[in-house]
């Protein structure tokens, strides 16, 4: 940071298009020192957690820094959390600050937070509450307010508090985005998020000539990882959303001349699909990164063809995993980025094992997706077990990714261990259904599940989304799949829905969606 600041002094660091706001790297470097120094003003020591419940707005930028400078850990807090969530996650992660906006969408935040100070002593260690957005606030103090008690630290201060930093500290704790069950806070280092966004930034050709969309929230890896941490790491300019809308992001890549755009394939999906596409100019567009989930082959065709996104890049990983595992370059074929998740990054070990017995499988044969290296968390926090699950005896995180790896190196992402289903003995591997019905013209996205069945054990359902004007019904997609793939493949049962359960970071929860799909499809399990 501090060198961007030298080197890239007058280069654009942030611009909030639609907010009208614009820093460079020097200016963005001294905001950082305001902000690291009203954390110490009110208080906060090294190692202490201050956690962050906000959309992608200006302030939460500045904390991700400024907290980092000040020794702090970032404790990142999912948008959509209610009440129970944010209990939870306070607790767990011994937050002794919170910063918070007033509200998301419907949902007040303030109204939580007022609850949580009525039941303070539930929090022994939360002693501040701070408010983004408002300029004076009869409750709690305000994020401008904090960088007014920062004007009592001296830089010599800030200095001896910098140098007291070590590589190795948790800097940032991330909270799993709970698609298969109860949040974890992730422990991750300067070491860990630093040298992956470097390797990441790398990957994607990204310099300081670039100009990165980020609509992915911040909250999550996607967001802090690889995308402003990427970018500070080359100097290359951020352009934030500070909450996600398909025709803000096509017209702030339009104004500002992004070079570069993030996003999970929903994103994608919908920007692809406005009525008023065509009448946005995209020809600045280079590259990117489309990762979260599964990324459609169709889908990623469409993003390369219609939005001129000829190095658009695939990454894969988990927050475990700081969170990048492998990803595709901008120079390889589009076959490969289309249909691969890449190599490994560099200083990174990655291998394909059975699952019953842990051994190396060969070329091609479908494993559990382990990896080993620099990126690997610290641990879950406070949950030592956990921990061992996910971490074994010789290093090796293992990812719960169902995975195959070619002889040139490329990765192919082939489902969850626990998303697999067996049919009367046959395994059935949803990404692979999937990909086919994506092929079908009037279907705009698809998620293949298991459901009980007391004679084959489990049977497939497919909850499809249809394309706006289009109809379907589940006999012509049974007869579109005939013949075309094997019988046991083919979904049993169909629901046609409008929308998914979704995390905030974008991520379909399929254990959602499977409740959801038993109460609509009525199955009996007979």
């Amino acid at each position: 940071m501090k060198q961007q600041a030298k080197i890239n002094k007058a280069q654009e660091a942030i611009v909030y298009s639609k907010l009208g706001i614009r820093y460079t790297y020097h200016e963005f470097y001294e905001l950082t020192s305001k902000v690291a120094k009203g954390l110490m003003a009110m208080g906060i020591q090294k190692g202490d957690h201050v956690a962050v419940w906000a959309t992608n707005v200006p302030e939460w930028l500045l904390l991700q820094f400024g907290t980092a400078r000040a020794g702090a850990v970032l404790v990142t807090v999912n948008t959509n959390y209610q009440r129970a969530e944010l209990d939870y996650l306070l607790k767990q992660s011994d937050a002794k600050a919170l910063f918070f906006i007033e509200q998301f969408r419907t949902t007040s935040y303030k109204e939580m937070v007022d609850s949580v100070q009525e039941r303070v002593e539930e929090f022994p260690m939360l002693k501040h509450f701070v408010e983004i957005g408002s300029e004076s606030s009869t409750s709690y103090p305000t994020f401008e307010e904090m960088l007014e008690a920062g004007n009592a630290i001296t830089d010599e201060e800030l200095l001896i508090r910098e140098r007291s930093l070590h590589y190795d500290d948790v800097i940032n704790m991330q909270y799993t985005s709970g698609t298969t069950g109860f949040p974890k806070g992730v422990m991750l280092t300067h070491y860990n998020i630093v040298n992956n966004a470097r390797q990441i930034a790398d990957s994607m050709n990204l310099t300081n000539d670039d100009r990165l969309c980020i609509p992915v929230p911040f909250f999550h890896c996607f967001g802090c990882v690889l995308g402003t941490l990427a970018a500070v790491t080359v100097g290359a300019t951020m352009v934030p959303i500070v909450q996600f809308d398909p025709k803000e992001v096509l017209e702030t890549v339009e104004k500002e001349k992004c070079t570069g755009l993030h996003g999970v394939p929903t994103m994608f999906i919908a920007e692809l699909n406005l009525p008023e596409f065509d009448s946005y100019q995209l020809d600045s567009l280079r590259t990117g990164i489309m990762a979260g989930s599964p990324c459609p082959i169709e889908v990623m065709k469409k993003v390369i063809e219609k939005m001129g996104m000829t190095e658009i890049t695939i990454a894969y990983g988990q927050t475990e995993s700081s969170p990048v595992i492998t990803q595709t370059r901008t120079d390889d074929p589009i076959e490969r980025r289309v249909e691969t998740v890449g190599k490994k990054h560099s200083q990174v070990e990655a291998k394909v094992v059975d699952p019953l017995t842990n051994k190396e499988v060969k070329s091609g044969e479908q494993g559990e997706l382990c990896t080993r290296g620099y990126h690997v968390m610290k641990g879950y926090y406070k949950m030592p077990e956990a921990t061992k699950e996910a971490i074994d005896h010789e290093g090796w995180l293992h990812t719960g990714d169902l995975a195959t790896v070619d002889d040139e190196g490329y990765f192919r992402i082939t489902g969850r261990l626990k998303d697999m289903i067996i049919r009367g003995g046959e395994n059935v591997y949803p990404r692979e259904v999937e990909e086919f019905l994506y092929s079908h013209p009037a279907i705009l996205d698809v998620q293949v599940i298991g459901v009980p069945d007391k004679k084959f054990g489990e049977k497939v359902a497919a909850c499809i989304q249809l394309k706006e004007g289009h109809c379907l019904t589940a006999d012509e997609v049974k007869k579109y799949c005939k013949g075309k793939i094997s019988h046991f493949k083919i979904p049993e049962y169909y629901l046609f829905v409008n929308e998914y359960p979704m995390t905030a970071s974008g991520k379909i929860q399929k254990y959602k969606l499977k409740e959801l799909a038993l109460e609509a499809l009525s199955v009996t399990h007979e």
